[in-house]
């Protein structure tokens, strides 16, 4: 399949430090630049999919660990900054 051509927009998103961690280092796992991959989440969630097979959860699991993350989708719209 053919790569889409798309407008991407800079934008400046703020986000818990310990989940950027995480996400920076699922894209370096996988190989994908940071915005690369949160479209995939972001467009595999608006279809209710889960953006990623089991073993690569396993990965995510290791860098929550490694980063200090315990955040859960129950902590979803429920995180206030200090």
């Amino acid at each position: 399949m053919p790569k889409r051509i798309v407008q991407r927009t800079q934008t400046g998103v703020r986000i818990e430090s310990s989940l950027l961690k995480v996400l920076k280092g699922l894209a370096e796992y996988t190989n994908l630049s940071l915005g690369d991959l949160l479209e995939g989440i972001v467009l595999h969630s608006f279809e209710g999919k889960a953006p990623f097979p089991a073993e690569t959860r396993d990965v995510i699991d290791k860098l929550k660990t490694v980063y200090g993350c315990t955040l859960t989708a129950d902590d979803s719209h429920k995180l206030k900054e200090e």
